[in-house]
C-alpha cells in the first residue's frame, strides 16, 4: 500500500470510489448528483481547493483524504479495503502538521463516528441536517492537535 498526492488525472477514479463508497457505506443518504456532476466537483472544486492524497493498493486507488487548513473535508475508503489500516493512514496524513482540524460526518454513520472518536476527535455539535445538502442529521467533530 502506498500514499501519494492526488493529481487532476485521478479525479475520475476518486469520483467513482466516492460514489461507490457512499452507496455501500451510507445507503440512507439520498443520491443527489449524477456521476458527471461528481466528476466536475472533484475536478473543479475538491482537487484544486484541498490537499488530497490517495492510498493505492494493487495499482488501484483504495481510498483518499482531502484536507485544508482547519478541516478534513473528505475521507473515504473503498468498501473492499475497509478495516485494513488505510483510513488511519490517510487520517494521519491529514493531521501530521499537528494543527487543529474539524470535520462533519452523518449521525447515522456510526462506524465513522467511532473511527474519529477513537482518534481523539471530540463531538462538538449535533444538527438536524437542515443546513446540509442531504438534509440528514450530522455531527461536527474537532481534533485539538
Amino acid at each position: 500500500m502506498s500514499l501519494r498526492p492526488a493529481s487532476l488525472a485521478d479525479a475520475g477514479a476518486i469520483a467513482r470510489l466516492h460514489r461507490l463508497t457512499m452507496q455501500v457505506s451510507q445507503p440512507y443518504l439520498p443520491e443527489l448528483h449524477t456521476p458527471q456532476e461528481d466528476l466536475r466537483f472533484f475536478s473543479e472544486r475538491l482537487l484544486p481547493e484541498c490537499d488530497t492524497r490517495v492510498a493505492e493498493a494493487g495499482g488501484m486507488i483504495a481510498g483518499y483524504v482531502a484536507f485544508k487548513p482547519g478541516w478534513v473535508m473528505h475521507l473515504y475508503v473503498h468498501p473492499d479495503h475497509q478495516g485494513v489500516g488505510i483510513g488511519p493512514m490517510l487520517l494521519a496524513k491529514a493531521l501530521e502538521d499537528g494543527t487543529p482540524r474539524q470535520l462533519w460526518t452523518f449521525q447515522q454513520n456510526t462506524r465513522a463516528r467511532r473511527f474519529y472518536e477513537t482518534r481523539d476527535f471530540k463531538l462538538v455539535r449535533l444538527t438536524d441536517g437542515a443546513d446540509n445538502e442531504e438534509k440528514t442529521p450530522d455531527a461536527l467533530y474537532a481534533w485539538e492537535g
